[in-house]
């Protein structure tokens, strides 16, 4: 009997048959070429559909010149998308996966600039944006209806390219929920006011794409449950637009999300992090699919097919969503379908390299597979080395277990060395931190990988450079990481000092009073903040930046701000660290030099950042052994480019 029958049975959409119940959903790639689709966005797909996904719904496309930016959005209005498009269409069609594709536009959250200079946003009302701080203007009728038939022409692009489906974007407080909303939508006119009135936008974008394809195409919404704002909007609400829709006859499907892109708090659950929890939006998308007659799809931090069986199963939806499960591990479906679920890379929802890269505009990737988004540079199951080669890889943190594991694939014999008991390195802390448990996922799913490519793995061994030699590789990677750096500093012989790693581990006598000198601005000063306020210390937070965690992406830093307030942690920006004695830190402001005094003071905890571990390296240079030194070993960073190197490094040998 299959193990997940629920989840790879058939599902029909308007007349059409998915193969099974996952599907890839919408999301930025920054892969775009010139606003259409080339190599890139192709062979990412591609790569999924591969990998046994039953629908791929192409990311938020531009319809209209008030939001066309083609360096970042698919330009969907252009007629010149079509070949492209088809191209995309036979490619998936090929796998029997089916390809919707999303219409999106923002209204007044609208970021997108093409020259660096913003542009003027359109909303239904003149409501200030709060994330953004801009006011949009009120959109006059007649634009109003020019962007409805711009929806329309970019479905026929769609339809007349092969693709199976259009799903309209109506959640996340974007343009389409900026009309349906009472307090974004202030109108008075056949747009605004009444609730039939404040549908009218999105009802009329559909009757537009229907007579912009034909009958046999899939016309979807994607709503948010809840907004999680207070101007956004709520569960009632969102129950009473998916009955409207479903009635109207208009919708094959009702797509479910949450979150708000115009305020903090509803930012934050667009991606939820790792500290969410799983499946957060299935019992939502329960009470949507009991309300109305067209399938449900949902998605939200599912990254375990056991979860999406569970959701079909317990019929709270027809169709589960995986993006960035799909974008850690392509053959998600395929292993699932095939029993082999251990054998899946789970995402860790660290948000790092997917949601963070689409935040800068670069393209997406994942921490433990950065062959994601390179699609078209890396695939080391088509490349098998030329010659087979001893390979050492020193240091079984994230990277070297990478190294290790993409070497031995590609035919190479690989022995991975390292001289703690346990593999994982720095990700072995990182799990420590409140709410950041999954990230020990990572260790989890590099072991299994190491098992299945067939490395040796050598623990509690010290490499020296006398015993690499004696092992006569012929290649040698060293990912020896970092260790804590202790900056040197006035006083520090009079003060109680301790390493971040060594309050991570609980090996650090911390008084009541506690200060962490964070020049890093990442995960470990915030992390460790949350840690020591959670064992009710009190904590002083002194960043050497605007704001704790100043190096990490938003969409992971806010939450943890919030929190640091809540526990009443004291946040200090700006600070670097001077010196300290007993009872006292000395900091200076980095801007205007000014000392910034804090007294009673019992344990100062460094998080300021790392050196390398890279002796080894000039030990075998001496004896005329070359190496290739990978991640912190290299350059003190994250496990994003520790793996990355990793990567490199084994598709170089």
């Amino acid at each position: 009997m299959a193990q997940f029958p629920h989840l790879f049975s058939p599902v029909r959409l308007r007349g059409q048959t998915v193969k099974n119940r996952l599907f890839f959903p919408p999301h930025g790639t920054s892969l775009v070429d010139d606003g259409k689709v080339g190599d890139r966005l192709v062979a990412y797909h591609e790569a999924r559909a591969k990998g046994g996904v039953g629908l791929v719904i192409v990311e938020g496309m531009s319809m209209h010149p008030s939001f066309d930016n083609p360096g970042k959005y698919i330009s969907g209005g252009d007629p010149d998308v079509v070949p492209g498009f088809a191209r995309l269409a036979n490619t998936l069609h090929g796998y029997d996966c089916k390809l919707f594709g999303q219409l999106f536009h923002p209204g007044s959250s609208n970021r997108a600039s093409a020259d660096g200079s913003k542009r003027a946003a359109f909303a239904p009302s003149d409501v200030p944006h709060d994330r953004y701080g801009l006011i949009p203007f009120p959109a006059p009728n007649d634009w109003i209806w020019e962007v409805i038939e711009a929806y329309g022409r970019a479905g026929g692009h769609m339809r007349e390219g092969g693709f199976d489906g259009v799903e309209v974007l109506a959640s996340m407080g974007y343009l389409v929920a900026q009309f349906l909303n009472p307090r974004t939508n202030l109108r008075d006119d056949e747009f605004g006011g009444s609730f039939d009135n404040r549908m009218r936008f999105l009802v009329e974008v559909l009757k537009a794409i229907r007579i912009g394809t034909d009958d046999e195409t899939v016309i979807g919404v994607r709503v948010s449950a809840d907004e999680f704002a207070e101007q956004g909007l709520n569960v009632d609400e969102t129950l009473e637009i998916c009955a409207a829709i479903d009635g109207s006859g208009l919708v094959d499907y009702v797509n479910v999300i949450g979150g708000y892109s115009a305020s903090a708090s509803g930012w934050l659950h667009v991606f939820p992090a790792m500290s969410v929890a799983h499946g957060l939006w299935a019992p939502q998308a329960a009470a949507i699919r009991a309300r109305i007659s067209k399938p449900v799809l949902v998605g939200g931090r599912i990254n375990q097919p056991h979860l999406a069986e569970q959701i079909v199963a317990g019929g709270q939806a027809d169709m589960v969503g995986v993006a960035r499960a799909l974008i850690c591990d392509p053959d998600f479906a395929a292993k699932a379908e095939a029993g082999r679920s251990d054998d899946i890379r789970a995402c860790i929802g660290c948000n790092q390299a997917c949601v963070g890269h689409r935040l800068g505009y670069y393209p997406v990737s994942c921490i433990q597979h950065p062959e994601t988004g390179r699609e078209t540079l890396y695939d080391h199951r088509k490349t098998a080395a030329a010659r087979r080669k001893k390979v050492l890889v020193i240091g079984g943190g994230p990277g070297g277990m990478k190294a290790a594991a993409v070497a031995a694939e590609r035919g190479h014999d690989v022995t991975l060395v390292e001289k703690q008991g346990q593999l994982g390195g720095q990700a072995r802390l990182a799990r420590m931190l409140p709410g950041r448990e999954e990230f020990g996922g990572i260790v989890t799913n590099f072991t299994r990988e190491l098992e299945l490519a067939g490395v040796t793995v050598e623990r509690n061994t010290e490499a020296t450079a006398e015993w690499v030699r004696d092992r006569a590789p012929d290649a040698v990677i060293l990912a020896t990481g970092a260790v804590p750096r202790w900056p040197d500093m006035e006083g520090a012989d009079d003060a109680h000092i301790v390493d971040a790693w060594s309050v991570i581990r609980g090996e650090a006598n911390v008084g009541a009073s506690v200060l962490v000198a964070d020049w890093s601005c990442d995960w470990i000063g915030i992390g460790v903040a949350e840690k020591l306020a959670r064992d009710g210390c009190r904590v002083r937070l002194a960043v050497n930046g605007i704001a704790p965690g100043a190096q990490l992406n938003e969409i992971v830093r806010d939450q943890s701000i919030g929190d640091l307030h809540k526990l009443g942690v004291e946040v200090i920006t700006h600070a670097g660290l001077h010196g300290a004695d007993k009872g006292t830190v000395y900091l200076q402001h980095i801007i205007n030099r000014e000392p910034i005094v804090c007294e009673d003071v019992e344990t100062l905890v460094l998080a300021q950042g790392h050196a390398r571990v890279a002796g080894l390296a000039k030990q075998l240079e001496a004896l005329g052994m070359a190496s290739v030194l990978i991640g912190d070993a290299l350059s003190p960073r994250t496990a994003e480019e520790a793996v990355l190197e990793g990567l490199k490094a084994a598709m170089e040998l």
